[in-house]
């Protein structure tokens, strides 16, 4: 669990993640990051308003959608952030499949002319896309709907951001930009043991300060170490069916095989037997 040695929460934990941008006394830093990621767009982000995060098909039928985080700007666009701890086959198609809940609760009952408000979909990626692998240098992609002829833009409200933050491996010296010095708080918040102090901005005192691990109540420092657990098994779980040779379609089996039994409170050598992983790699 926590060592003595940890100092700031991991923010690719879902506590972490929600600690640090989801609360109403973080909203600072995440207008901040959103504002950075978006940069070129015709409107700065002033203020957000958190909205529900479970979002209900239109029937009973319907898959419902549970976003990370969801909120809308003083202009009335919607953003979805959603942080993707381990590989998916199709977060792709899953990003484009939730933008549409914003979309349609835009729609109006009656005579109505389609004039829509702006959706970003986010996605901060803890994994690395097959087809980007032989693009080491670029991690960040920004995407919109553009004419595969002249490459102009189409349509201009709908925009899709990923971050593939293991690609990020610039150092603290290299760091040129607010966009490189975000992302590098990001990618290594849980390694630091002390600030940087090439770190000037305000934004950042205030977002290491509630990051640490001390300031935490107790009930919610358990929280961060459940949290935190679940992050590391589902690492060492994805390393060990890599180290095994797994197939990509094996690994996501051997996942969520591995994490269901772990929950439900199964010995160690019960998920041996049931998945042919050594006991010694399955969990820390």
């Amino acid at each position: 669990m926590l060592s003595l040695t940890d100092k700031y929460i991991n923010p690719f934990t879902d506590f972490g993640f929600k600690k640090l941008f989801g609360e109403e006394s973080s909203k600072e830093a995440l207008i901040d990051f959103l504002n950075t990621l978006l940069q070129g767009e015709e409107s700065e982000i002033v203020s957000l308003t958190f909205i529900n995060n479970e979002q209900l098909g239109e029937s009973i039928v319907d898959r419902r959608a549970i976003f990370d985080l969801y909120c809308e700007n003083q202009e009335g666009e919607k953003f979805i952030v959603e942080l993707q701890k381990s590989k998916q086959n199709f977060f792709k198609e899953r990003s484009l499949y939730y933008s549409t809940f914003p979309i349609r609760e835009q729609a109006l009952k009656g005579d109505w002319n389609y004039n829509l408000k702006a959706v970003y979909t986010i996605g901060i990626l803890d994994f690395v896309f097959d087809e980007d692998k032989n693009s080491p240098d670029k991690y960040f992609y920004k995407v919109k709907l553009k004419d595969i002829d002249t490459n102009e833009i189409f349509y201009d409200k709908l925009t899709f951001i990923y971050l593939e933050m293991p690609k990020f491996s610039k150092t603290i010296d290299e760091l040129e930009t607010h966009f490189d010095r975000c992302l590098y708080v990001l990618r290594n918040l849980e390694k630091l043991d002390q600030y940087p102090n090439k770190l000037q901005e305000k934004i950042f005192k205030e977002f290491f300060k509630k990051a640490e691990i001390a300031q935490l109540e107790p009930e919610a420092k358990q929280s961060y170490e459940n949290s935190l657990k679940y992050y590391r098994d589902l690492n060492n779980v994805i390393d060990t069916a890599f180290d095994d040779g797994l197939e990509q379609g094996e690994l996501n089996t051997q996942i969520k095989t591995v994490l269901a039994l772990h929950q439900s409170g199964s010995s160690i050598e019960f998920i041996q037997e049931i998945t042919g992983l050594e006991i010694k790699k399955i969990m820390s």
